[in-house]
């Protein structure tokens, strides 16, 4: 069996409104993840999106504590936008178990979201999460910055994470 050749593939036309988003990002300091029933935290990510052509956005975000370096929380998935709208849908599975549909519009280079459908594993930890919103904004320093909120059996929606990346590879 041969493997194809690795290429340079372009970018699908569907796509070219969140062409901002594509490359590899890093936390340029600390992030802040804060809930009423967890202590305070601060913590490093990656993120990385990329395409192969397809209308789809594939992504990975990889969390660490910023002091330990311990792994935290992953989630990968996919990034769809509506063709001829600013609709966009992130499609979210999570290392904790939970899986989302997250759905909003692109205004600029801003992204608002919010969860639509949210499934998670029969053993997952309480208090579940009921709802997530999450905006992603490309500041006019060129960093990018990312702000989730959430909402659980026994609290309101409410901040829980807060960070901004540099750009480390297109």
């Amino acid at each position: 069996m041969t493997c194809p050749v690795a290429h340079t593939v372009e970018l699908n036309p569907a796509l070219l409104p969140l062409d901002w988003l594509l490359g590899t990002w890093e936390s340029d300091e600390p992030g802040e993840g804060c809930f009423p029933s967890i202590k305070p935290f601060h913590y490093i990510e990656t993120l990385n999106f990329s395409h192969v052509g397809q209308p789809i956005i594939n992504f990975m975000f990889s969390a660490f504590n910023a002091e330990t370096k311990r792994p935290l929380h992953r989630e990968s998935g996919f990034i769809r936008m509506q063709p001829g709208t600013n609709k966009v849908a992130f499609i979210i599975a999570q290392n904790s178990g939970l899986v989302e549909i997250e759905e909003g519009e692109l205004t600029a280079q801003q992204l608002n979201l919010q969860s639509q459908a949210l499934a998670r594993i029969s053993f997952a930890r309480e208090p579940h999460v009921q709802q997530i919103s999450r905006v992603f904004q490309l500041r006019p320093d060129g960093r990018l910055e990312q702000t989730v909120s959430m909402a659980t059996d026994n609290q309101p929606l409410m901040q829980h994470l807060h960070i901004t990346y540099r750009r480390s590879s297109s």
